[in-house]
């Protein structure tokens, strides 16, 4: 059995779920920063259990990983990093947008066929 907490986390999966203090022991982020940024990053929502105790979804760990690399190696402020990410998030839903505005389409020839 591993001595180390960290010996510990490498044996975990990479698709399974972490706790916030896990999350911090990989990453080298402090917990209070990661809960800061949860309210500053709507996208970054741990699921959170009865006690408050929050775990952590390998998309939400990738997020923190690349919140991180933004803020600290690409030279981003924290309301360059929530532009960025809202952009992005604006991009993506643009497909779907497009997607209902042809199936609303397809639905009104369809109505008037069967009229």
């Amino acid at each position: 059995m591993p001595d180390k907490p960290s010996e510990r986390l490498s044996d975990k999966a990479a698709g399974a779920y972490r706790t916030i203090g896990e999350l911090a022991q990989e990453t080298g982020i402090a917990r209070h920063l990661l809960r800061y940024w949860e309210g500053r990053f709507p996208q970054l929502r741990p699921l959170t259990r009865a006690g408050g105790r929050r775990y952590y979804s390998p998309e939400d760990a990738a997020l923190v990983r690349r919140i991180h690399a933004l803020l600290h190696h690409e030279g981003y402020t924290i309301r360059g990093v929530q532009a960025l990410l809202a952009a992005e998030a604006k991009q993506r839903a643009k497909p779907a947008e497009t997607l209902r505005a042809v199936r609303d389409a397809l639905a009104a020839a369809l109505a008037e066929d069967g009229a």
